[in-house]
């Protein structure tokens, strides 16, 4: 008798010993760090969440050693290792494995990450990229110095091959996405290729992710933007609103439709690329506006003040108006604009027939429905 208690007591503890193993091998992540120079720092693991930064976890480092341990990661994303109250910090990818940290506190956007799959994949893309963004800042040094010395001609050609480049590491970074379909460092990369991308194309990317990658909260937002982004595409009939101008007064949409071509242009007085491509769009507009091409400017400035200013700088002739709401503008939304500046070009029927049209290519496009 006494013996078969004995063994049900053993059995017992086996079984409480077998769940606590059960529950220490849940999928989990633990960081190790090694920071020189930071005894006593208190370290944040936070990631950026609706536009803020969270602390998801946190450790005191002892002689620079600090470890954090915590539950489950639902898939791999990037988050930030920061010293509190400095703006010391480093990015890499969080998963559910035993990551190592190693640096120095003075250089910690520099720390050396191990253990994380993901974050190999995404320095494998780094590396890969390294020869292009080298030659691409080489030519952005020598753009400044031909810009100082009002050397033009140097400018435009340095120009030209910055664009080249531009399209090479535009080509990588899709060749990753296409080529890495299960990887949880495609989903980032796509969403910052995406501002250059129409609908179509950016669903095809999609679709051919894992489902794993595509359920991810990056993918589910470039969907919704997607659907958006259909809404507006060329052939499609530009959507209505209504906006005031800088003398308050409703203007819609619809009320300047008519004109043979009219250029929806998104636009802003703290936008540089705006303000310079500007005197190229009064250059069109002055030269075909007699013959039917009007322009219709939506501002995404916050103070009123700024945005009049540079109407009355930049001689901008035509109709303009905001809601001064920034990137919340109601328009921008609307037609799924992520950047500026963006323009949309309309028929005498409000249909779509050019997008995000600029220099000489609005030119070109203008002259073809318009003629000389």
């Amino acid at each position: 008798m006494k013996k078969i208690k004995m063994m049900k007591n053993l059995f017992y503890l086996a079984f409480i010993a077998a769940v606590f193993a059960a529950c220490s091998s849940e999928p989990h992540y633990v960081i190790n760090g090694k920071i020189a120079g930071a005894d006593s720092v208190k370290f944040l693991l936070q990631k950026r969440a609706d536009g803020k930064i969270v602390t998801i976890d946190s450790a005191i480092a002892y002689k620079g050693s600090f470890r954090m341990k915590g539950g489950s990661v639902k898939h791999p994303e990037m988050v930030l290792l920061t010293a509190a109250n400095t703006r010391l910090r480093t990015q890499f990818y969080l998963e559910n494995a035993e990551i190592t940290i190693t640096g120095k506190i003075d250089s910690l956007f520099a720390a050396k990450v191990t253990g994380s799959k993901t974050q190999d994949e995404y320095n494998g893309l780094i590396q890969a990229n390294k020869v292009l963004n080298d030659k691409y800042s080489n030519l952005y040094t020598q753009y400044q110095v031909a810009e100082q010395s009002g050397d033009t001609a140097k400018t435009a050609q340095l120009e030209k091959e910055a664009t080249a480049i531009e399209a090479e590491m535009t080509n990588l970074q899709k060749d990753f996405v296409k080529n890495n379909p299960s990887s949880f460092v495609a989903p980032a990369i796509l969403a910052s290729l995406s501002y250059e991308m129409d609908g179509n194309e950016i669903e095809s990317y999609i679709n051919a992710m894992d489902t794993a990658v595509a359920n991810t909260d990056i993918i589910r937002s470039l969907k919704e933007r997607v659907a958006v982004m259909k809404t507006v595409a060329i052939g499609q009939k530009a959507p209505d609103f209504t906006m005031n101008d800088p003398e308050g007064n409703p203007v819609s949409l619809s009320s300047k439709i008519g004109a043979k071509l009219l250029l929806v242009d998104f636009w802003a007085a703290w936008c540089g690329p705006c303000r310079r491509e500007n005197p190229n769009v009064v250059k069109v507009y002055r030269e075909y506006n007699k013959k039917g091409f009007d322009v219709f400017g939506v501002s995404l400035d916050q103070k009123k003040d700024d945005w009049v200013k540079a109407i009355s700088d930049d001689k901008l002739t035509w109709t303009h108006v905001s809601d001064l709401q920034y990137w919340n503008n109601s328009a921008a939304r609307m037609y799924a604009v992520s950047a500026i500046p963006a323009n949309f070009l309309l028929d005498e029927q409000g249909v779509i027939i050019g997008k995000n049209l600029r220099g000489e290519d609005l030119a070109a496009k203008v002259k073809e429905v318009l003629g000389n």
